[in-house]
């Protein structure tokens, strides 16, 4: 049977709920106010704030159960005097008991456990985990005596990282220490590329998280110019007493941003990559540059421009569409996609059939 609601049906429905949020905010305010009662020195009497609050003993009670066991306020009673008081010398060393200005609802502390659970596991580092841990049981403590949320947060979403570096937690803590107070960093760093070690002196600009990985955008005092280093390859940090020098943000977007991937420099070439109407289903949803330009070919193919300035990175995203891409140009690029394949054939072959190819990028000799 169907049923249809009257407007005096909907006018009531709605009454209720602001009855509801009413009581909820009202609750909201008497907790501060049975906060700021027993912020006194000398503490106050339950007669006193049930006079001041106005409410009944059972109410009173429930009131101070949910400050001392969710909120982790230390309330007292003091029975010689009477009196309820705060005692900061039950408070855990390191624990706050209120979050100022703060009062979440259920949903909200939900997409707050959904965003930790997100966090922990995009911080693959371990960087992140021992600050978010005491949230997420305050938050726990807030939803109440209910289903455990955060295990049920954790067993229904998952998130899968792969290719993350572990970085250096006092590493990592020196080089935002030193980007957020705007001093220079002393480092010694491991160019893995060309597996050299240097000493270095940077003033940090920005960091920032790329596929996984955390990398610092800075000056190089040593090379005077703007360089992006990978946390994870710093191998001693050292905060400096000397400021940082600060670079606009149009100059490191320039320099550092212009390029495809995280390989910085000026000039850049334009790529124009073809994909086949299978892999076009999906690449075509997918943004590989905020400047790219798309569109579709009369035979159902998605053709992608976009700028680098380094195509290292570049080559490694076409060769994971291969055979489905085609390199329309530049030829330079096309060149170096082909190279990397012959590279990826000769490893692959049998023994007797490889050979040494010498096209600058390194060979596969054979194993000892």
């Amino acid at each position: 049977m169907i049923q249809t609601r009257s407007r005096r049906d909907r006018v009531d429905d709605q009454h209720s709920q602001n009855k509801t949020s009413g009581r909820q905010g009202s609750q909201a305010e008497r907790l501060y106010r049975i906060k700021h009662l027993l912020s006194d020195a000398g503490g106050v009497t339950k007669a006193r704030l049930l006079g001041d609050l106005g409410i009944s003993r059972a109410t009173l009670t429930r009131n101070l159960t949910h400050l001392r066991d969710r909120m982790n306020m230390p309330v007292v009673y003091v029975r010689d005097s009477d009196v309820y008081r705060i005692d900061p010398s039950q408070t855990l060393p390191g624990a706050q008991y209120e979050l100022p200005g703060l009062w979440f609802s259920a949903e909200e502390i939900h997409a707050l456990l959904t965003m930790q659970h997100l966090l922990a596991n995009l911080d693959a580092g371990g960087l992140l985990g021992p600050h978010i841990a005491p949230l997420t049981l305050r938050l726990g403590k807030l939803l109440g005596q209910g289903a455990p949320a955060g295990a049920e947060v954790v067993r229904r979403i998952r998130v899968q990282t792969v290719g993350a570096r572990k970085v250096h937690l006092p590493h990592f803590q020196a080089v935002g220490t030193a980007l957020l107070q705007r001093r220079r960093l002393a480092i010694d760093y491991h160019a893995r590329g060309r597996d050299q070690r240097s000493q270095r002196t940077v003033s940090p600009q920005r960091l920032i998280h790329y596929r996984d990985n955390w990398y610092l955008d800075g000056w190089c005092h040593q090379r005077r110019a703007l360089r992006s280093f990978s946390v994870d390859a710093i191998q001693r940090a050292q905060v400096l007493d000397q400021p940082a020098i600060d670079v606009p943000d149009t100059e490191l977007d320039d320099v550092l941003g212009a390029g495809y991937g995280i390989f910085a420099g000026r000039a850049v070439t334009w790529a124009t990559l073809r994909f086949s109407p299978e892999r076009a289903r999906w690449v075509a949803a997918e943004t590989w540059h905020p400047q790219q330009r798309g569109r579709w070919d009369g035979q159902g193919c998605w053709v992608l421009e976009l700028p680098y300035a380094d195509p290292r990175e570049l080559v490694m995203d076409i060769l994971r569409h291969v055979p489905e891409v085609e390199v329309m140009s530049p030829p330079s690029l096309s060149d170096s996609v082909r190279k990397r394949l012959v590279k990826a054939l000769q490893a692959m072959a049998p023994l007797d059939e490889r050979s040494v190819v010498s096209d600058g990028t390194g060979s596969f000799p054979e194993p000892a």
